[in-house]
């Protein structure tokens, strides 16, 4: 191939990685500047963090969403006590919606920096590593990445931020990775949300209600595991892995 074809993708790839690190950068420096400002600190305090959230009056859903996606980018930032206060303040309801979109809007931008920086570097690495066997079936399957996503969303003991930046290196399409994100955090949101919002009330049944919800979640790759076999293979051959 003609050096003078390879420059333009080469080009194209440094800005590519370049605008995937500029946008990291500003998360990074968004997040440094907030804890030397000690807004971060709120977070080790739920009251504090919800009574921050109402002083703003109608400016709270704004603090809830951009502190959330900030949470999903930068990974260090714990993004529980944000769903919580978000519920505890606006109520199982709109918390959940203001939760969600945070958690979407980071999930998003989280895949987009991986996408960016690291995509054309790993499918270079790999090179023909992947070219047969399950392994390739199962990356290269936009159903089965699709169900991986669901599932991790529905997991709370998964890191979020680090499903979002791996599953960016993937060939997962945008629109296949928003709605799986979508669909798997709105019941961890809503449980979230609607925790907060118990323990806002005080109302300690409801909150070891919640508690045993949140539990039951976790539980989902079990079910799986029993799931009687002819299902599990209807599902593989539905994810193309069969």
């Amino acid at each position: 191939m003609p050096l003078g074809s390879r420059e333009p993708s080469s080009r194209s790839h440094r800005q590519r990685v370049l605008l995937g690190m500029a946008i990291l950068a500003i998360f990074l420096v968004t997040a440094l500047v907030l804890w030397y400002m000690g807004v971060l600190e709120v977070l080790r305090d739920g009251k504090g963090l919800e009574e921050a959230v109402k002083r703003l009056g109608p400016y709270g859903p704004a603090l809830v969403i951009g502190l959330m996606t900030l949470a999903i980018v930068m990974s260090p930032i714990p993004s529980a006590p944000i769903a919580l206060a978000s519920g505890a303040v606006y109520g199982h309801t709109w918390g959940t919606l203001y939760v969600a979109i945070g958690s979407e809007a980071g999930a998003l931008i989280a895949f987009t920096i991986a996408r960016l920086i690291g995509h054309d570097a790993l499918k270079a690495w790999l090179g023909t590593r992947l070219s047969t066997g399950f392994l390739h079936r199962f990356v290269t399957s936009q159903n089965a990445l699709m169900m991986v996503v669901f599932a991790t969303r529905l997991m709370p003991f998964l890191s979020f931020d680090l499903v979002s930046y791996a599953v960016g290196l993937t060939p997962l399409k945008l629109w296949r990775f928003a709605i799986a994100t979508l669909l798997g955090i709105l019941p961890a949101s809503f449980l979230l949300a609607h925790f907060g919002d118990e323990l806002a009330s005080g109302d300690l049944q409801r909150v070891g209600l919640t508690v045993l919800a949140l539990g039951g979640i976790t539980l989902l790759p079990v079910a799986w595991k029993m799931a009687p076999s002819r299902y599990r293979r209807a599902m593989k051959q539905w994810l193309g892995l069969r």
